[in-house]
């Protein structure tokens, strides 16, 4: 340190320019992301990297309300059929051009663009149509009237320039040399899977922090390790088992956030055995969900698509709870007979095999406790894993499996419309149910708050009803940021949508 400061004393007394480099924040992830396109977002990982690159048209403020980001102002309509946006005139993409009216239209188009087979497609299938105005100005037209259409326009925006048409390639070389407006621009891919994020000096807020390093870290107790070594600086997300001992730590601060997240048991009801509601609420009947919980952490056992805290939870719908009586009538009702132990139709044992992301965390003790509880009530489950790339192909595309352990997270808009729609791109289960249809349409365009809360409290009965999936919990969720990183503020789902305010001590 000593030699450190006399060079660049002696240096600074000759004349040279000496340019030192602020300590990056470290933080890790379980795996670095496998495409940086938010045309095709998929995992946390990626989301939470896409908030790094890139920005949306509106974001949400400290109080998570809807605020402008690279929008400078809007005019809505008052039919509600359409929204006129001027854009900011100090943003710029990471190459120095400006952003244009152009790049919202061709991001809109590109998502809707039925061969991109962009998995944002549902957040602008509401937008009809977009004009640009000018440069900076653009109109967009809507399929219903929409009361506050900003509150919908937070999706990331992508530069024109970088494509060759609004059918956009899930290969196209963007995926690894993203261009964004957002406060930081990617600077390099490692060959230790880590990624350098250098601060984007013409970001039209300050940003704190001059470079993030995402590192991949596999094992999530090792991350625990590393933060109390000094060689990270922040967690996503600490291990419940890690909670008490990094919280005996002075160097280190824990962050409660609550995410708009849940797990589930979804069942493919293109299966046979899975069309019949009878065994798909018999299976939700046999699940001991607190048994199931207990090991990974804790957190709030849900009935319905959404967490408690929700204005849209129906607080009157209680989970289905174990029952195995009630299970074993339901399987006779459906032609199943018990024998030998084994639950069985036409001579033929009810087994099915359970798929999981491997990169979820915790997953794996949660499938072995579900294989487990199955086994004893007489179903005969078989556990599969998969890596993201067959996970995106199988489960995502082909959609082909029984039944999945995975998790959906959402932003506050809470849109379970693409997971239950039979219309909605998310519906890998191929649920189906007109009435949710219906009241999911209404929830869409009702002008009034209260008809859309009655809507969607309706969907979660019908839904847990359903049961298109096992509805499991949402999980209590803690990062951890060592001291040295001060004005900390965590978004519950993008995480680092308050970076730029960050500062390193």
């Amino acid at each position: 340190m000593r030699r450190l400061f006399r060079w660049s004393f002696l240096a600074a007394a000759c004349g040279f320019t000496v340019t030192t480099f602020a300590t990056p924040l470290r933080y890790a992830e379980e795996q670095a992301p496998g495409i940086i396109n938010p045309l095709f977002t998929t995992t946390m990982v990626e989301a939470r990297v896409s908030e790094l690159l890139f920005d949306g048209l509106y974001t949400d403020n400290r109080d998570l309300a809807t605020t402008p980001a690279l929008a400078s102002n809007a005019d809505v309509a008052e039919d509600g059929l359409s929204i006129t946006i001027t854009l900011r005139d100090d943003v710029f993409w990471h190459d120095g051009t400006a952003i244009q009216a152009d790049d919202v239209a061709f991001t809109i188009e590109a998502m809707k663009n039925p061969k991109t087979l962009s998995t944002e497609a549902g957040r602008v299938e509401w937008i009809k149509d977009v004009e640009v105005l000018s440069a900076k100005q653009l109109k967009m037209t809507f399929v219903d009237v929409q009361h506050h259409p900003q509150d919908k326009l937070n999706f990331k925006i992508l530069p024109k320039s970088q494509f060759d048409s609004s059918l956009v390639s899930r290969s196209h070389s963007f995926r690894t040399r993203p261009t964004g407006t957002g406060p930081y621009r990617l600077s390099s891919f490692n060959d230790d899977n880590s990624v350098t994020f250098r601060a984007n000096d013409d970001h039209h807020a300050k940003v704190g922090i001059s470079e993030l390093v995402l590192r991949e870290v596999a094992d999530k107790s090792y991350q625990a390790k590393l933060i109390q070594y000094e060689s990270l600086e922040a967690l996503v997300r600490v291990m419940p088992q890690d909670i008490a001992e990094l919280s005996r730590s002075r160097k280190i601060e824990l962050y409660p956030y609550q995410t708009n997240s849940w797990w589930f048991m979804g069942f493919n009801q293109k299966d046979p055995r899975f069309k019949d509601v009878r065994v798909r609420q018999a299976l939700s009947q046999m699940v001991d969900i607190e048994n199931l919980l207990a090991p990974i952490g804790t957190g709030e056992v849900l009935s319905g698509p959404y967490v408690k805290s929700s204005p849209f939870y129906n607080h009157d719908v209680r989970p289905w709870g174990q029952d195995n009586y009630a299970a074993a009538t339901l399987l006779e009702d459906a032609g199943y007979s018990k024998v030998d132990g084994v639950w069985s139709k036409g001579g033929k044992a009810l087994s099915f095999t359970l798929t999981f992301h491997q990169n979820l965390e915790t997953s794996q003790k949660v499938v072995i406790n579900l294989q487990s509880q199955l086994r004893a009530q007489g179903v005969d489950v078989q556990i599969e894993a998969l890596q993201e790339a067959e996970w995106k192909a199988r489960i995502w595309r082909k959609r082909e499996f029984d039944a999945v352990l995975s998790q959906w997270s959402f932003d506050r808009n809470e849109d379970i419309y693409a997971q239950f729609h039979s219309k909605g791109e998310r519906n890998f289960g191929a649920y189906n149910n007109p009435e949710v249809d219906k009241l999911l349409d209404e929830a869409r365009t009702a002008a009034d708050p209260y008809e859309k809360k009655h809507a969607l409290r309706k969907v979660h009965k019908i839904v847990r009803d359903d049961a298109p999936m096992v509805f499991l919990w949402t999980l209590d969720s803690y990062a951890a940021v060592s001291t040295r990183v001060r004005r900390v503020l965590i978004h519950p789902f993008y995480f680092f949508t308050y970076v730029g305010e960050w500062q390193m001590k």
